[in-house]
């Protein structure tokens, strides 16, 4: 059983980031498939499927890398969980956070759904800071 669904998903992907691997197993869930959609749409991840495989679904993320061989680097450097099941953090529409300095993004979950910190600011909605990706 896991209470955080999305802190799980960014500590598998940070781990299989870490060693190399090419594809990262993470249990389906619509905001982990949400948030996976949007680490796709933004270049940091290349595919993103859902597997039904035994008795529940999984997500198979796979991760994208530059260079070649022994030049290849991923493309995430970094993730990091903002709010946590033990202390969400909100902002409101005016306070939207800016990854280091737009080089990232921050994915929020807003009353119009789960999207990007850009797109919320253009939006002009807030919400839940779920992570930011860079």
């Amino acid at each position: 059983m896991v209470n955080d669904s999305i802190g799980d998903m960014l500590t598998r992907i940070r781990n299989g980031v870490a060693v190399g691997h090419q594809t990262v197993a993470v249990p389906a869930s619509k905001l982990a498939l949400r948030v996976a959609t949007i680490l796709k749409e933004e270049g940091y991840l290349d595919d993103c499927a859902v597997v039904e495989s035994g008795d529940f679904p999984v997500l198979s993320l796979t991760l994208r890398y530059t260079g070649q061989r022994r030049e290849r680097r991923p493309v995430i450097s970094g993730l990091q969980r903002v709010s946590k099941p033990g202390k969400r953090v909100y902002c409101g529409k005016g306070e939207i956070p800016r990854v280091m300095s737009g080089i990232g993004i921050a994915v929020l979950s807003t009353p119009k759904g789960v999207m990007t910190g850009n797109q919320a600011r253009r939006l002009g909605v807030g919400g839940e800071v779920l992570c930011f990706v860079y």
